[in-house]
């Protein structure tokens, strides 16, 4: 569709990872942006584009806000079916004694309305994209093209299942699955993965010169048993197996020390923080602001609805600045305009998304609209700081992906029955013993 979206603020992303909000209009051809500017010499401008003299529509968006949709760069979304489940314990017996044996019994169809539900809640936070990493990655792709949601996938490779092989199979299936569609390597942890798979691991990313992707350095208890394992932190471990030649980074990365964001700023790597789960399960804080200073690609991730359990950029963006506030002792940390960028821009780096890190001409057309007429973002005294600090899912009027509006207005258009995603999903968990 071509869709001319007017009487706007639009948020646009600089070189210097600072915003501007500009006034005018955006319209959209088919999946990409085509124009940003003041709507002037309309008919000149549309024959320019080939746009037809008709739109297909136009939004009168009345001084709301246009900006780049939110990249949740690390999540389990098919484990909905565990939100409030398995609450208020420990990592390691979190995962040891509730997770695993709950996802022992989910079977392959099970993913694909779990995964939906999730991208419904995605769709209402202004989410436009999730890496994901989780099991029947068949049914997760399905349940995202279905939708028309953006899926970037990673393997869960560990001791308890799957392959080299598979990986590798995986990797060159759905990065030609549909456009929609992308693949990185990856695996589950070095806690869980023994270092014969590992090193299967590291000859994929030889082979096809590729990023890859691992939790890392969650827990304190986690990277303690590494160093007495092989004398090193997981970071170092996977640097000196040439994991992280050609990019890639952590999710977590919350147990850092000096030489891990050495490691991390000399690769070019990003760490992806998840500041809700490790609240929750009480596995600190991570560095933001010092691997921020030192130049490091940092992202934001939601972690799975099991660990967090609300799937909300929007609380993320708050608890990164505040929490790297709290960690440091200086209120003057982690401004919220860099944060703003990392759940944009610096997502979309992390997760191979360049192409819709931010609005303008030639990229995606993923886009969400914030809704300015209402008493939270009031008054408007710094519209990018309101977002991080004051705002929250109730302003997302509009969520568009890849050209295409999947929820307006409290409604969904993602082609699927809602009630019917509920209704499977409690059934999935009435099923479970």
């Amino acid at each position: 569709m071509n869709l001319r979206f007017y009487n706007a603020k639009i948020l646009t992303t600089n070189p210097d990872k600072s915003f501007a909000v500009a006034e005018g209009e955006l319209w959209v051809k088919g999946n990409e942006i085509c124009y940003i500017g003041d709507g002037s010499n309309q008919q000149q401008r549309c024959a320019e584009l080939e746009l037809p003299q008709m739109w297909d529509r136009e939004i009168d968006v009345k001084q709301n806000l246009l900006m780049p949709g939110f990249k949740n760069a690390h999540t389990h979304s098919g484990m909905t079916f565990l939100r409030s489940l398995a609450d208020d314990l420990p990592l390691q017996e979190w995962l040891f004694e509730k997770v695993f044996p709950k996802e022992g019994q989910l079977m392959p169809e099970d993913l694909y309305w779990l995964t939906a539900l999730a991208n419904l809640e995605y769709l209402t936070s202004g989410i436009t994209s999730q890496f994901d990493m989780y099991y029947f990655q068949d049914q997760v792709a399905k349940a995202c093209v279905d939708m028309g949601f953006r899926i970037v996938q990673t393997s869960g490779l560990n001791n308890f299942g799957g392959t080299p092989e598979e990986l590798e199979e995986k990797y060159l299936k759905f990065n030609g699955y549909h456009e929609l569609s992308s693949y990185i390597l990856g695996f589950h942890a070095e806690y869980t993965t023994s270092k014969e798979l590992m090193e299967g691991v590291a000859n994929l990313v030889q082979k096809y010169q590729a990023p890859l992707f691992v939790h890392n350095s969650e827990t304190k208890l986690e990277t303690d048993e590494c160093r007495e394992r092989y004398g090193v932190s997981p970071t170092q471990l996977f640097e000196q197996m040439g994991m992280y030649d050609f990019g890639g980074g952590g999710y977590h990365c919350v147990w850092f020390d000096e030489k891990d964001m050495e490691i991390f700023a000399e690769k070019g790597l990003s760490a992806v923080t998840n500041p809700g789960s490790n609240s929750k399960l009480a596995s600190g804080i991570a560095p933001v602001n010092e691997m921020w200073k030192r130049g490091i690609n940092l992202a934001i991730g939601t972690d799975g609805p099991a660990s967090n359990n609300c799937l909300d950029m929007f609380k993320e963006m708050f608890l990164v600045s505040s929490l790297a506030k709290l960690r440091d002792m200086d209120a003057a940390v982690m401004d919220a305009n860099d944060v703003l960028y990392m759940a944009t821009a610096g997502g979309a780096k992390a997760m191979g998304l360049e192409n819709c890190d931010r609005l303008a001409e030639g990229k995606k057309a993923d886009i969400i609209m914030i809704d300015l007429h209402q008493p939270n973002m009031q008054p408007v005294n710094n519209l990018t700081k309101n977002l991080v600090y004051s705002g929250s899912k109730q302003n997302v009027k509009m969520t568009m992906i890849n050209g295409v509006i999947l929820y307006e207005n409290q409604n969904f258009h993602v082609n699927m029955d809602i009630d019917e995603i509920y209704k499977k999903a409690n059934e999935i968990v009435g099923r479970m013993k």
